[in-house]
């Protein structure tokens, strides 16, 4: 079996969507549950930080942008708490810096919104094979 079909013949991978636009998270959370990936939602990087203590995730897309906290902090927050969880990084401003910034302290990859469903799909079949690696 590859990397890739692991979410069509076995458990779910699961995501942590995190971005405090709430329309957003609710349609793409809809679009990717489509896919057999668990989707938990969180609206704010407190709600992430919650979510991560009372479950484990295989992969977390994280926006950059948020009113409660600054993703990069959420980012950091995340590493410690699971060395091993892949981040993918939302940034809806184009900002590069942020995004190099985020991957220097761990993330795995970052996509400027909007984005393609299916680019993000990649990113997390990617992010989730290169966790499965690093076990």
């Amino acid at each position: 079996m590859t990397n890739s079909s692991k979410n069509l013949d076995s458990d779910p991978i699961r995501l942590l969507l995190v971005d405090d636009e709430k329309d957003f998270v609710n349609i793409l959370s809809k679009r990717i549950k489509r896919r057999n990936i668990d989707v938990a939602k969180a609206f704010s990087g407190a709600e992430a930080i919650q979510a991560l203590r009372g479950q484990e995730f295989d992969v977390a897309v994280l926006d950059l942008k948020m009113e409660d906290m600054d993703g990069i902090e959420v980012l950091k927050m995340l590493k410690i708490m699971d060395p091993k969880l892949a981040v993918i990084m939302l940034t809806g401003h184009g900002s590069a810096e942020a995004a190099v910034q985020g991957i220097k302290l761990g993330a795995f990859d970052y996509l400027t919104k909007p984005c393609e469903l299916e680019e993000l799909l990649e990113k997390i079949m990617s992010a989730y094979a290169h966790r499965k690696q690093n076990e």
